[in-house]
């Protein structure tokens, strides 16, 4: 070979080994490989070199148990709306971390002085995931489609709203556009909540496109206008949503992706949490609460308290349609214990079935000391002096809450064993729990509520008024009084005067004793420490828009 052959070849040595190291320098600085979408599904990381990177932003939610419906309106439970709450949008939205009332998919709104016309100025340039218009028609439709539904179908909407299209306490008298991008609302008689009640997860506004062509199927692929977009559900296992690139404000979502992964077990979760596996985790037990805070890759969250965790019993099953073994039940269980043994001092004890926070809270009410000799007596004027038996339904998931329903129920099960009642403590898949207990086949039932609007009526008169019997009051309660009390509540703008009201039918609950209110608590999430833009709501409705990744 000759001498120019010979340095040709070793310069092109020199380059090669030249670009050799520098890739293994490049590699060395991104920790020696690089993370492929797929690989951040499966370890629920995401660093700043794989964003630079062009990767995927990929949140894997963890959380207590799989939704029941993707149909904002078909839904009651909190998992459902967790999702939800990302693929629709209501017409108002609650403030960041509360419930005051601000703009949504109507910019603007306004009242008439009567308080029975609603004028709301819709967003423009606003589409739907499958690329139709929001427009005021497409709002008109969605309230024709909930008016029209049944309680089986739509039970929200008749909790609010009095009942569907033809039942004579049905508030709203009509719903029409004016022009492409006005909506206007007439209603029979005031609404005080109104505005409030519009805002809530159920009303998000679907594509009617959608809904028209898939009937009671649209659940299955739920259409909204919300940041992202539906792509899977593998039932039990996990739902996948994504970015939706056509959303109407510049510069939102901030994730590409988000998937929520059902992980029935707090501890599962939590670990799953610790080890990489997701990034954020609700249901997080009271007592691990101190775990997350020593771990220094963890954040912890707090859940603004709007709650109430209560043992339903329901009226119509006999020996529950006696109202002193309903006081009887109150009397026999150990609250206190309960929240000492598992909410870990981040919960109060509950007496009424709204929380402390909600205005209208009557404070004077006593409750129902733990008094298990009390209990026998009412037993025995019940004509129950050797106790019954029952079924003591516990949740098979956990909730905000009840942290753990299973050794809740253990801890009611001793304490009326002590007052001779013989509890067998039973329990279903979630979904199916949730519809036996409202098709009223529980004797007592583990149950609890999250507010949706930060308003009274939202807890008194949707989970105990007779209205509600079929949809959320799952006790089959019903007293004319309290209706009366409740209906007069609606239509009073005053608020003092609302309030007092309010007060006498908490009077009235305790006296009737269909719950036994257990506890308020304040629920907590965890999530990896590189989280920046999660704010849990007090609804138990979080928005993910704003969530990132440092």
């Amino acid at each position: 070979m000759g001498k120019k052959k010979i340095w040709s070849f070793l310069l092109m040595m020199l380059v090669a080994l030249t670009v050799v190291l520098a890739a293994c320098s490049s590699e060395k600085e991104t920790g020696g490989e690089k993370e492929s979408g797929t690989d951040k599904e499966t370890e629920g990381t995401t660093t700043e070199g794989a964003t630079e990177q062009g990767e995927e932003k990929v949140l894997i939610f963890g959380r207590g148990g799989d939704s029941v419906f993707l149909d904002p309106i078909a839904s009651t439970d909190g998992e459902s709306f967790k999702v939800t709450q990302n693929l629709f949008e209501t017409l108002l939205n609650f403030g960041e971390q509360d419930t005051t009332i601000n703009p949504g998919l109507a910019k603007e709104w306004a009242a008439s002085e009567d308080g029975l016309t609603y004028t709301f100025t819709l967003q423009e340039g606003v589409k739907f995931h499958d690329g139709t218009d929001l427009n005021a028609e497409a709002v008109v439709k969605n309230f024709e489609r909930w008016a029209n539904g049944s309680e089986d179908k739509f039970p929200y909407y008749a909790s609010m709203f009095g009942g569907f299209k033809d039942d004579e306490g049905h508030v709203i008298s009509s719903v029409t556009a004016d022009g492409d991008n006005k909506v206007v609302i007439t209603l029979k008689r005031a609404q005080a909540p109104f505005l409030k009640n519009i805002a809530m997860s159920p009303f998000g506004i679907a594509s009617p496109t959608a809904f028209e062509a898939a009937g009671d199927k649209f659940s299955d692929n739920p259409v909204g206008t919300g940041p992202f977009k539906f792509v899977e559900w593998k039932r039990n296992d996990s739902i996948t949503i994504e970015k939706f690139d056509g959303y109407w404000v510049d510069g939102l979502p901030k994730l590409d992706k988000i998937v929520f992964r059902a992980i029935p077990d707090n501890s599962a979760r939590l670990n799953a949490l610790l080890t990489g596996e997701i990034d954020l985790a609700d249901g997080v037990n009271p007592a691990d609460g101190v775990t997350v805070e020593g771990e220094s890759s963890l954040q912890l969250f707090e859940r603004p308290s709007m709650n109430v965790g209560y043992l339903g019993l329901t009226v119509t099953r006999p020996p529950f349609d006696n109202v002193k073994v309903r006081q009887a039940m109150n009397y026999a269980i150990d609250k206190q214990s309960i929240i000492d043994a598992f909410f870990e001092g981040r919960a109060e004890m509950a007496k009424n079935p709204m929380p402390p926070a909600i205005s209208g809270y009557n404070d004077d009410i006593p409750g129902y000391e733990y008094n298990p000799e009390k209990a026998k007596e009412l037993l025995a004027e019940a004509g129950l002096a050797d106790g019954f038996e029952m079924e003591l339904w516990a949740m098979p998931v956990p909730r905000p809450y009840m942290p753990d329903g299973t050794k809740v129920a253990e801890v009611i099960q001793k304490n009326l064993a002590d007052v001779g009642i013989k509890a067998k403590i039973v329990s279903y898949e979630w979904a199916t729990y949730l519809e036996k207990a409202k098709n009223g086949e529980a004797d007592a039932f583990m149950l609890g509520w999250t507010g949706d609007n930060g308003d009274a009526d939202n807890f008194i008169y949707v989970l105990l008024d007779g209205d509600n019997i079929g949809s959320n009051n799952y006790t089959y309660y019903d007293n004319k009084d309290l209706h009366k009390i409740l209906i007069e509540a609606q239509t009073e703008v005053d608020e003092d005067k609302r309030n007092e009201l309010y007060k006498q039918a908490q009077e009235i609950v305790h006296a009737d004793a269909p719950w036994v209110p257990l506890a308020h608590s304040t629920p907590l999430l965890a999530g990896k420490a590189d989280i920046t833009g999660f704010l849990p709501h007090p609804t138990g409705s979080d928005k993910l828009t704003n969530v990132d990744f440092k």
